[in-house]
């Protein structure tokens, strides 16, 4: 299967004329550390760049449940810096969290009809920072109404341990303004209205009451709704030179995506992180 997978990549790669990278996680089917972006993955980035011609660009394959943010932001600065910000991310699948931060950091997003980004709500260990304060806000408020919900809520607000709203702030201030700034800069970079058509994105990616929950996906149609640059890879032409090409570029998309898939599900595998000259690095659980 890795020698599908690499013979697609490389088609993948003259179809397009532009780099191609795979980060693939395997959340789906492993429940392991690791599986969430990381600063370990800054070295797995680093192996698949080298000697890549990076005056062609960068179409990013992406696969991923999210992660850390100061993890993500990180990786999203090495690659503008090694490709000049000249970066697609292609969402064969699922694309979550900070997922969804490295696609808005890109200058346009291709998805399925089947694929999905995110919302971008930081997290704490599962407990989602806006419904933290917004949970602080209401207990103030009921509080002041009536001092006999004070036990109460006492019983919850006790159990968060020291700075903990002030985190939950700061990473909200943190990534909505990262994303913004992503946004201006890279995707809508040279509108005239680049700040304006950002933070209305921002704000739809990050609205706590409405996406009501961090795993709501969100599709082709909802992304192409809220302003963001995206495309079918079903209905991709660019590169097409004759009838008999279109098409193709949906095929090998996911026929890498199924792929990886494969690899991850029937493998100690947990990541993959591989360019189109096939060299990558793959992290296994480690035998018992």
């Amino acid at each position: 299967m890795s020698l599908v997978r690499h013979d697609y990549l490389q088609k993948l790669h003259a179809r397009t004329g532009r780099n191609i990278i795979t980060y693939y996680s395997g959340f789906l089917s492993k429940s392991v550390l690791g599986t969430e972006i990381n600063d370990e993955d800054k070295n797995g980035f680093m192996m698949v760049v080298h000697k890549l011609d990076r005056k062609k660009g960068l179409d990013l394959l992406l696969h991923t449940p999210g992660g850390g943010l100061s993890s993500t932001q990180s990786i999203i600065d090495y690659l503008h810096r090694m490709f000049d910000n000249d970066i697609r991310v292609i969402v064969p699948q699922i694309a979550m969290s900070a997922g969804t931060i490295i696609a808005c950091s890109s200058k346009e997003i291709w998805m399925g009809k089947h694929s999905n980004l995110g919302p971008i709500d930081p997290q704490f260990n599962g407990i989602p920072a806006y419904g933290v304060l917004q949970e602080f806000k209401t207990a103030c408020k009921e509080v002041k109404v009536d001092p006999s919900k004070v036990p109460l809520w006492q019983s919850i607000i006790g159990k968060y341990p020291p700075t903990f709203l002030s985190r939950c702030k700061n990473a909200i201030d943190l990534s909505k303004s990262f994303v913004e700034r992503q946004l201006t800069k890279v995707m809508f970079a040279g509108d005239k209205n680049a700040r304006q058509k950002a933070r209305k994105i921002v704000q739809s990616l990050s609205h706590y009451t409405t996406n009501k929950t961090h795993d709501r996906h969100i599709h082709f149609d909802e992304c192409k709704e809220l302003g963001l640059k995206v495309k079918l890879i079903e209905e991709e032409t660019e590169y097409s030179q004759d009838k008999e090409t279109k098409g193709d570029f949906q095929d090998l998309v996911l026929t890498v995506h199924h792929c990886c898939m494969h690899a991850l599900m029937n493998s100690p595998s947990y990541k993959i992180i591989e360019n189109h000259l096939g060299t990558g690095i793959a992290k296994n659980i480690a035998p018992n």
